[in-house]
């Protein structure tokens, strides 16, 4: 028999993704994601409304909402968030 190791990763981004790019950038539009979401959440917004409020249509804000990242670029999502009146800012941080 032959012994499995087990790799442990930082995040479950870094476990997905093929690259440290590209794990970062699944990190920044996940938590616009969150953030976009628990926006909406906290106004009480129907899915109709917020598609409205963010210019986008009902079923884009049924992908936010069900985290389909893979449906949002960087771009998006903050286009999004500035349809709210929201801005958004990066902080670059050293690399673990």
């Amino acid at each position: 028999m032959s012994k499995v190791t087990a790799k442990t990763y930082a995040s479950v981004w870094d476990a997905l993704a093929e690259t440290p790019e590209e794990a970062a950038n699944l990190r920044l539009r996940s938590a616009l994601m969150q953030q976009i979401a628990a926006i909406i959440a906290d106004k009480g917004w129907t899915q109709a409304e917020a598609a409205t409020r963010c210019g986008v249509t009902q079923p884009r804000i049924n992908d936010l909402l069900r985290g389909r990242i893979s449906r949002f670029s960087i771009d998006a999502l903050i286009n999004i968030a500035a349809a709210l009146g929201r801005k958004v800012s990066v902080t670059l941080d050293d690399a673990a």
